[in-house]
């Protein structure tokens, strides 16, 4: 798999912009400012840690998405994968940039209806959907429902009482060079049914008076850095026969690092649409489900250092960590940093959260200039996945999330309190 590495030398104020949001540029005092936002400014008014995400670099990359996969195949639509940020504010931003939207759970579900994403363009997804969950779907009119298992049909079939637009999920025996943890098209994955299984689902549904099957779905991963698995998923599902939709899956890799290069947008849809051209009926309907890519770079995590640690090696410790940012402790993600008003340049630090854990590890021998208690500093590429597995270890309180445009910022999740950590518990 990818592992990424540190940069063996500092890197420079350009080299370490490009890894922020498109635009974030530096203040005359030599602060960062993220969407016209001095990061101080932001700070000051609403804490650290904290989550700052660039509304106007979300809203292009959705147009990039979403026009760029339209220009190549007409009968499309891109559906955001909601797991990356599952935040109201999120799914009712790219809803108005045209979006569908892809849930997993009831919990997604809830915030997607509660966002006001209509519900004809949900996509409901899950490896074991419980009768609930799958009710829940059905009575809000969700769009698509995706058959990840036999047991799914089973359910349904008690469950509708009209019509439900189905579609089978199918793990087509691809292993991408990704962390096992978050591949999902290998056989042996506890996702969707082998391609052998998808043929018996198949007949099955389209023997049903109550699921209509509208096509086949393929999600092999994410955080992936090469086009060609795509491909090999397209021709995967292609040899199950023709469709009304083929679903594409997402998994595009984001540049966390210095050294990571993945594909950009427009290759992954040259590469996804090539492909389909050769494989898929002219007349289908293509639909990708982007997650990773569509929010990672538009996010900025703000910290404040609490103590620095002289030795070998030194440490600077900030006021947030794993419970806020798990993707080190999961995944081994490598994540870059800097003092945000000393941007760039400096010495190699071990940036370590709050956290009762020797791996609450945020970044490893990355490169801070003069750090001291007090110091704003920022990481960036931390708009997927933080959010979402945010929790209260050590009774750690989930940050805000800011969205930031022309100057101007707004809160659209307040800070968790003590109040709130207390609120499920009974007497």
């Amino acid at each position: 798999m990818h592992i990424p590495v540190a940069p063996t030398a500092a890197p420079s104020q350009e080299a370490l912009l490009g890894l922020f949001p498109p635009g974030t540029a530096l203040a005359e005092d030599g602060g960062l400012v993220i969407g016209g936002c001095p990061v101080t400014d932001l700070a000051e008014r609403f804490g650290t840690p904290a989550l700052i995400v660039d509304e106007a670099a979300l809203r292009a990359r959705a147009r990039q998405y979403a026009d760029g996969l339209a220009a190549r195949w007409t009968n499309s639509r891109v559906a955001f994968a909601s797991k990356a940020f599952p935040c109201t504010a999120v799914y009712r931003l790219l809803a108005e940039e045209g979006l569908s939207i892809d849930v997993a759970g009831g919990g997604e579900l809830a915030l997607a209806l509660a966002a006001g994403v209509a519900p004809a363009r949900l996509v409901v997804h899950g490896n074991a959907k419980t009768e609930a969950e799958l009710r829940m779907a059905v009575e809000a009119g969700a769009g698509l429902i995706v058959i990840d298992n036999f047991d799914d049909i089973d359910r349904l079939e008690r469950i509708v009482t009209t019509e439900q637009p189905v579609l089978v999920r199918v793990t087509p025996g691809i292993r991408p060079d990704t962390h096992a943890a978050v591949s999902t098209g290998q056989d042996g994955s506890k996702f969707g049914l082998s391609l052998l299984q998808a043929h018996e689902a198949i007949a099955r549904l389209r023997g049903s008076s109550r699921l209509r099957l509208d096509g086949v779905h393929v999600h092999i991963g994410s955080q992936i850095l090469d086009t060609e698995p795509f491909a090999r998923a397209v021709e995967a599902v292609a040899g199950l026969g023709s469709f009304a939709v083929y679903d594409l899956g997402g998994g595009l890799g984001a540049r966390y690092t210095y050294g990571d290069r993945p594909p950009g947008v427009e290759e992954y849809l040259d590469t996804l649409v090539a492909t389909a051209r050769r494989a898929l009926p002219a007349d289908a309907e293509i639909v990708i489900e982007p997650g990773r890519s569509m929010v990672a770079e538009s996010g900025v995590t703000l910290y404040r250092a609490v103590t620095v640690k002289d030795g070998d090696p030194a440490f600077v410790g900030v006021d947030g960590g794993m419970g806020d940012n798990l993707e080190v402790a999961l995944y081994g993600q490598r994540f870059e940093a800097t003092v945000a008003t000393r941007v760039g340049g400096g010495d190699p630090y071990r940036l370590v959260g709050r956290h009762c854990e020797s791996g609450d590890v945020l970044s490893a021998d990355v490169q801070l200039r003069e750090p001291r208690p007090g110091d704003l500093l920022a990481v960036p590429v931390t708009g997927a996945y933080c959010f979402s597995l945010a929790n209260n270890y050590n009774g750690a309180l989930r940050p805000p999330v800011v969205f930031c445009r022309d100057g101007e910022a707004r809160p659209v999740v307040r800070r968790e309190t003590y109040d709130d950590l207390l609120r499920r518990d009974l007497p």
